[in-house]
């Protein structure tokens, strides 16, 4: 990518202010004042680019590219995909998407459209080879934005009979589909693929290996039509590096195969700050920048962010004096090399019209939300030196997508929600605190290199992880798995012969039987070795029943008839150790446990001393050069330890000032060069 320091702007549309050239002017000067030196161009401009079937319109488009060229700003251009003109739903219905009760769909919103319609690709790789022809060689252009926050899925024909197709590759045979379905229960057997259909409302919603590969087929199908798209831009000559913005936690495509068809992972984050306490959020927020960074183990874009609230979240809560910069340097100290927005200039109608910008409706550069976009910038412009430096790991955890549809869709042992998503959050929470550096990872990626790896919830195995997980143990690796884990194929079979499976000697238990409780049930995890312990910990949702087979009970449960069972276990297994959780237990309970494993085990953290609870460390190196972040997510100043203090005056402070002698400034953020250690 070409280097402009770490890359700072937003989502920029001229098009809706094409009749009032004084506001582009006004952008320009806000801009560039501010210190942004990107912006993303075309996202939804297709309607302008080509009002008519075959009738083009760049010249507005490139007279804006040339102007912010010319005054410093490059651009990510972007296909316009995601939202398609009036004329091509009218002239060509199967481009509509069809959805699970086979509707047809009217034309509206965006990303309302079939991927795999013939139609759609001629008029996509079209408009992509326009753009390409004009932009390949023009040097402002930093990367191709490939359409917006792609998603949803489609059941046409077209896209029944893709469907099929894919099935029959990845089958061979109809009685290969069958078994693998286990479509023998309820008398389901198909005679031939053409018989398959997708999942649907009114029809068929039970079989849970159609469920599963429906899922995936929509994640194959969606990267193909990326695929389609820059190979229509390739085609023209345009190789400047390609992108799509992933979103927060989203279930509907499997980012780890998706994320293959792209240069850069970029994604949009819209944490809800202020709801509760800063730490927790930053937390989830830190997760999933970790988890889009581990996508390709290497720097990532923050290609949307909001200046203030959103309009679109239940309540549009303003960011406090001072997160904005916070909430931008997490996303640089997690290894973005970027910080955009949505958007630079607030549009003044329909369905955004009211969500966050660098530019007002007021239009002015005295506004309290401007004067802390240019102090973000400032920060940014001080930071040039960390763009394309890494993140490495000592810890993982393992949070898989396909693990996550297969036990949500699994019917039991808890409908009323599974909590896997907060179950991670708890195990990531824990490490952080710690003071370390986490990758968050598929079941696909290899173990290599790691001393700590986190495994909540791995119902559904595939991609051979039991075996690495076994070999990561036994070579000296520090594993914590938890309850429902190892129970089904890739297929969402169950295993016989007990569980976890493939994992029973190095875990030294055998699960018997899961109990689910109630809304507002709860046991408790009490002391099962040391006595005179005092520590107690509180579990809900769901409680695992194992049986010792070689492992130790570190804690047993308080209550129920499985009171005494064991509900923490410990087992040694070659050079390392293997822990298991075997309820949905509260975070104090991850925060000991990982805290334990630490000292017995000499995990060196990011750097000494206990860290506060509000703060968070995290590292991005280059060769020998380490590059130390510490944030503060509590507005007040909070004080560190004596060898945290001493550590940051031992390295070059090249961000942030202490408070005091001692502390760091609310909603502050340091940066500390120093020697990378080891």
């Amino acid at each position: 990518m070409k280097s402009l320091g770490l890359w700072y702007g937003g989502d920029y549309y001229p098009e809706q202010w094409l009749d009032r050239p004084e506001i582009a002017e006004k952008d320009l000067e806000y801009m560039k004042k501010a210190g942004i030196n990107t912006v993303t161009l075309g996202v939804f401009a297709w309607s302008f680019l080509e009002p008519e079937e075959g009738r083009f319109a760049f010249e507005w488009l490139m007279k804006e590219a040339d102007r912010l060229y010319e005054n410093g700003i490059s651009f990510i251009m972007a296909t316009p995909s995601g939202a398609r003109p009036k004329w091509l739903s009218d002239r060509y219905p199967e481009v509509l998407r069809v959805d699970g009760a086979r509707r047809r769909q009217l034309f509206g919103g965006r990303q309302n459209h079939c991927y795999t319609s013939p139609v759609y690709r001629e008029k996509v790789g079209s408009i992509d080879l326009e753009l390409a022809k004009r932009f390949k060689s023009h040097p402002g252009v930093l990367m191709w934005h490939i359409s917006n926050e792609c998603g949803g899925e489609c059941h046409c024909p077209l896209c029944q009979q893709a469907f099929r197709k894919w099935l029959k590759e990845r089958y061979g045979t109809i009685d290969n589909l069958n078994r693998k379905w286990c479509t023998a229960f309820w008398s389901h057997v198909y005679q031939s693929f053409e018989q398959v259909e997708s999942p649907s409302p009114i029809g068929e919603s039970m079989v849970h290996g159609l469920n599963l590969d429906w899922k995936r087929f929509v994640t194959e199908q969606t990267a193909d039509f990326a695929r389609w798209e820059i190979e229509s831009l390739r085609k023209a000559g345009a190789m400047q590096p390609t992108t799509s913005n992933f979103m927060y936690d989203y279930e509907g495509l499997n980012y780890k195969r998706y994320s293959r068809e792209f240069d850069v992972v970029s994604w949009d984050s819209y944490p809800l700050w202020h709801k509760k306490k800063e730490i927790l959020t930053a937390r989830d927020n830190g997760m999933q920048h970790d988890y889009m960074r581990s996508l390709k183990k290497k720097p990532f874009l923050l290609m949307e962010s909001s200046p203030s609230s959103t309009n679109w979240q239940g309540v549009s809560k303003l960011k406090h004096p001072g997160m904005l910069e916070l909430d931008s340097l997490q996303a640089v100290a997690h290894g973005s090399d970027s910080v955009l927005f949505f958007q630079i200039r607030q549009s003044c109608g329909s369905s955004e019209k009211f969500h966050g910008a660098v530019i007002d409706h007021y239009g002015g550069e005295d506004t309290r939300v401007y004067r802390e976009v240019c102090q973000t910038g400032v920060a940014l412009s001080s930071l040039e030196e960390i763009k394309g430096t890494t993140v490495f790991s000592k810890a993982a955890l393992i949070y898989d997508t396909e693990n996550r549809w297969a036990m949500e869709d699994a019917q039991g042992p808890r409908n009323l929600g599974l909590h896997y998503h907060e179950a991670a959050v708890k195990m990531y929470s824990a490490i952080k605190k710690l003071g370390l550096n986490v990758d968050v990872i598929s079941t696909e990626d290899s173990l290599e290199g790691y001393e700590l790896v986190a495994a909540p919830m791995l119902y559904l195995y595939q991609g051979g992880i039991e075996e690495k997980l076994k070999t990561f143990v036994q070579e000296g690796g520090q594993l914590i798995m938890t309850y429902w884990s190892g129970i089904v194929d890739e297929w969402d079979n169950c295993y016989l012969y007990g569980t976890p499976h493939g994992l029973m000697d190095v875990a030294g238990i055998r699960s018997m039987e899961i109990d689910g409780l109630f809304e507002g049930e709860c046991n408790h995890m009490v002391p099962a070795l040391e006595k005179g312990i005092e520590k107690r910990y509180e579990c809900r949702n769901l409680c695992d029943l194992v049986k010792l087979q070689g492992a130790e009970a570190m804690y047993v449960y308080e209550n129920d008839f499985y009171q005494g069972y064991p509900a923490l276990t410990r087992n040694r297994y070659g050079k390392g150790t293997a822990y298991c959780v075997c309820a949905d237990a509260e975070q104090a309970l991850y925060d000991d446990l990982m805290e334990t494993i630490l000292l017995e085990c000499g995990i060196e953290p990011l750097i000494s001393g206990k860290l506060p609870e509000d703060v968070e460390v995290t590292s991005r190196s280059s060769g020998r050069k380490e590059y130390l972040f510490i944030q503060n997510f509590n507005k007040e100043p909070v004080a560190l330890s004596p060898e945290t203090v001493r550590e940051i005056n031992g390295g070059e402070l090249i961000f942030g000032k202490l408070s005091g002698k001692d502390a760091i400034g609310g909603y502050k953020t340091l940066v500390v060069k120093r020697e990378l250690r080891g």
